[in-house]
């Protein structure tokens, strides 16, 4: 009998116990930095003259790692190890498969600081986002592994006295993940394991910041017992081997997280039925988000203010979850604007080692151009409040920035920035909280701070996202809890960590056997 599920636990870094356990797991990380990683195809290493070189965002100038890259040929070698190793994997009892995820979660648990610790090094996390995204890892382990067994002898249907209807799943075949660097352990497992444990096998390309965190999955997933070729390890180039395996005749499924550009591109390409491919490939894409904190005139300012704060700046706004917009009832805008800000211009931004770090560094120099292009763009629509400064000498640090009175259509009302960028704009009614909150393509979470259950109701029914929350911060979904996915081109609303998410790598068939 497995137990029932609960969510791993936070770590409580004011035990000093798990202050040194989190230190000495730091010192591990920082005596293996710099090594080489190999690709991993059907078990085998693989090594190639091509590579990736994962840099520290915080320290421009230590490696983290160097990771071979894989081109279309090793792709399509993939591809076929793939193929082979699915007629084993697919044929596997579903209990077995989820045990092989059971044992991964244990050694992930007991690895949970080293994997944070890397977190720290390669992506600039601070110790409490590397946990959460750690612990959000093993959820997903945990819960899918307990979604397949659930799932297992399909579902209940009628039969009539003649007949006996079985309706149950199965596998599809050959998938794509393609994982983003924001959250490079959980999502990235997550988006591997719920195909995996259905009986798929799995092509698994990292983002190119994050793949020495990715490689170490592969180690805990061979070490739990997966067959070689069930994952195969394979970072590289999106244009040449992401595009390649997309449009291939015999990929079954794209798993995708990341920008909207990128999703709706793999979107399209995967609707094209290719030469010699006999089914339509299935697509689970989440896109990232716009979303926003709605203040009623009757809510708790100080919650609410917190709640902007944690939802804005966690992991320097680089979430596709994260509040990049405020919308307040006028007859409290002040004294939000004021109270958030207060909070703002405490924050500590430096190295995410150091325990006293709120925020640490956007992931490169692309992003960090990016983000200071657009808080130029603001101040040239808005009133920045406070932030709006950058320094790349050492590492990628942007200071938390606030603007304020923005019109609702502006650009840095509208446009994903995907850093520690807050715009604040008011409202006269609580309909026209929830029409500005509703005025973007997006449609992933939103939050509503108010103490009127009539408007939080209203709200229920209007707001249009795939995560809603009321009184607290619009971020930290809980696998199994809140599962995560949203509307519009926020992306294809699949939920990740949901009772349903494994069903969209499955055929369901049903069988009538008539006596």
């Amino acid at each position: 009998m497995v137990v029932s599920y609960t969510h791993e636990p936070f770590t409580n870094f004011q035990n000093s116990n798990n202050i040194a356990e989190y230190e000495a797991a730091l010192h591990l990380v920082k005596s293996e930095l710099g090594k080489e990683y190999p690709l991993i195809i059907g078990g085998e290493r693989v090594t190639t003259d091509e590579k990736i070189v994962s840099i520290n965002p915080s320290d421009k100038n230590e490696v983290v790692g160097t990771v071979s890259k894989a081109n279309q040929a090793l792709a399509e070698q993939a591809m076929e190890k793939a193929q082979e190793a699915f007629k084993v994997w697919s044929g596997w009892d579903p209990e077995a498969r989820a045990n092989v995820l059971f044992r991964a979660a244990a050694i992930a648990r007991r690895r949970k600081h080293e994997f944070s610790a890397w977190m720290a090094y390669e992506i600039g996390k601070t110790r409490t986002e590397a946990d959460a995204d750690s612990a959000e890892a093993i959820d997903f382990l945990e819960y899918y592994a307990r979604q397949m067994i659930e799932l297992k002898d399909g579902e209940p249907v009628n039969s009539r006295w003649f007949e006996n209807n079985q309706y149950a799943y199965q596998p599809l075949g050959v998938g794509l993940t393609v994982s983003p660097w924001n959250l490079p352990f959980a999502i990235m497992a997550g988006t591997t394991v719920g195909p995996m444990v259905a009986g798929n096998t799995i092509l698994l390309k990292p983002a190119s910041l994050t793949p020495v965190i990715t490689y170490k999955f592969m180690e805990v997933l061979e070490e739990a017992g997966m067959p070689a070729g069930v994952v195969n390890y394979i970072p590289g180039s999106g244009s040449e081997i992401g595009d390649y395996l997309v449009e291939h005749p015999q990929t079954r499924f794209i798993n995708f997280t990341g920008s909207k550009e990128v999703g709706i591109g793999i979107y399209e390409k995967a609707a094209k039925v290719q030469p010699g491919q006999n089914f339509l490939k299935k697509t689970a894409i989440e896109m990232g988000g716009k979303d926003t904190i709605i203040v009623d005139d009757d809510a708790d300012l100080a919650l609410a203010a917190d709640a902007i704060v944690q939802s804005a700046y966690g992991f320097s706004g680089q979430k596709c979850s994260a509040c990049s917009r405020v919308v307040v009832h006028e007859d409290v805008y002040d004294e939000v604007l004021d109270k958030v800000t207060k909070i703002t211009e405490e924050l500590t931004v430096g190295d995410p080692e150091s325990a006293e770090t709120y925020m640490g560094p956007v992931s490169e120099q692309a992003a960090y151009d990016k983000i200071l292009d657009y808080i130029d763009i603001g101040k040239q629509e808005a009133r920045l409040v406070t932030g709006g400064t950058g320094n790349n000498e050492e590492g990628y640090f942007i200071q938390p920035t606030i603007f304020a009175d923005v019109n609702p259509h502006a650009r840095i009302m509208q446009e994903e920035i995907f850093g520690p960028v807050v715009a604040f704009a008011k409202a006269k009614d609580f309909q026209e909280l929830i029409d500005i909150a509703n005025n973007t393509d997006y449609g992933l979470t939103g939050s509503v701070i108010s103490n009127d259950r009539a408007h939080l109701e209203k709200a229920r029914r209007e707001f249009h996202v795939g995560n809603l929350y009321f009184n607290r911060g619009c971020t930290a979904a809980i696998v199994g809890y809140q599962p995560f996915g949203g509307f519009k081109l926020s992306g294809t609303d699949s939920k990740a960590g949901g009772p349903g998410y494994i069903l969209h790598f499955m055929d369901p068939k049903t069988v009538c056997d008539q006596f």
